[in-house]
């Protein structure tokens, strides 16, 4: 008489036709196993909120931190009505800032002069308004020549390194050892234009190596993070690592330096017009009035309070977008 087949032994480890793990019914780790595995299967429950935000990239998560910082909204909106006026100073001043009338001479506040009359007669608020734009053109073009300037070269030296990398810093070393305002008096004192160009160009001469450093040290610190690695791996040849690997990701810490230094270069201007070297009448500016009223600060102060009230204000919201963007960039400042 045959043998009865002989059924195998229960083993958990093997599971059955159906089952992905096979239960045990005491509540043990192979049912717990079981509950994780059915678990991976089922699609995240997106909650009573909705569906699951998605993850933010780096300039997101920076704007989504600047519009809930107080601190950029009132420097953002300050910038924006300076560069309003300075466009249109039409808009809140409608009289001529180079009408002059010598018998009201550093008289003080009047019906329809606000802040009075300077030396020469002309309108104080008037002058100040139209001062706005030269400050701002000088600020924002010396920025942005710098900005790109610096960028370009301290970007290409820190990717290629080598000798090129060598001789860049050199020469910048040189252009930090020059004297700012000693600069301006040698180079702009020959200078015979009236407009604002040549103190673009000063400025732009004198700031791209500070950007071209930040540029370099950002690239550098970049290039060396694994996704570059693995697009040279897979072939990308230099001009594309650069341009889509590289720059998208070392451009924050340029983007923060520039909007600082650019109320700095907004004071380098109306410092250099102060010495009589910057711009020049007939160009309306918040230098010269500041250097108009400098010697007749006690018999008329308010000759000097408005245009200088102005550019502190214009360099201090600079200066504060600034600092904000900065935080908002930084993950390490949160």
């Amino acid at each position: 008489m045959p043998e009865p087949e002989r059924q195998p032994p229960y083993d958990p480890l093997k599971p059955g036709e159906h089952e992905a793990i096979a239960p045990t019914g005491q509540g043990g780790a192979m049912d717990l196993a079981l509950e994780e595995a059915e678990s991976l299967e089922q699609p995240l429950d997106p909650g009573p909120g909705g569906p699951r935000e998605r993850a933010r990239s780096l300039w997101s998560d920076a704007w989504h931190q600047l519009r809930r910082n107080p601190v950029f909204i009132v420097s953002a909106l300050l910038i924006l009505f300076l560069v309003v006026i300075s466009l249109w100073p039409q808009l809140i001043a409608s009289g001529d800032p180079l009408h002059c009338e010598l018998a009201k001479s550093q008289q003080g506040p009047a019906p329809g002069h606000p802040f009075g009359y300077d030396t020469q007669g002309c309108d104080v608020y008037t002058r100040t308004v139209y001062g706005a734009r030269a400050s701002i053109t000088v600020g924002i073009c010396a920025t942005l020549g710098a900005a790109l300037l610096g960028s370009a070269l301290g970007g290409l030296a820190g990717f290629f390194g080598g000798w090129g990398d060598a001789v860049l810093s050199r020469v910048a070393d040189i252009f930090f050892g020059i004297p700012v305002v000693l600069g301006g008096l040698v180079f702009l004192s020959v200078v015979t234009s009236t407009t604002v160009w040549p103190v673009v160009g000063f400025i732009v001469l004198l700031g791209w190596p500070q950007l071209a450093r930040i540029a370099r040290g950002s690239v550098i610190t970049v290039k060396q993070n694994d996704y570059v690695q693995a697009a040279r791996a897979l072939g990308a040849g230099n001009a594309r690592m650069l341009l889509r690997h590289v720059a998208p990701n070392a451009v924050a810490p340029v983007i923060v330096v520039a909007t600082i230094a650019l109320g700095t270069y907004i004071s380098l201007e109306a410092t250099l017009s102060f010495l009589g070297v910057g711009l020049r009448p007939p160009t309306v500016s918040w230098g010269i009035d500041i250097s108009n009223a400098a010697s007749q600060i006690r018999n008329a102060p308010h000759m000097l309070l408005w245009p200088a009230g102005a550019l502190s204000l214009t360099v201090l919201a600079f200066i504060m977008l600034g600092d904000a963007v900065r935080d908002a960039l930084d993950p390490k400042l949160r």
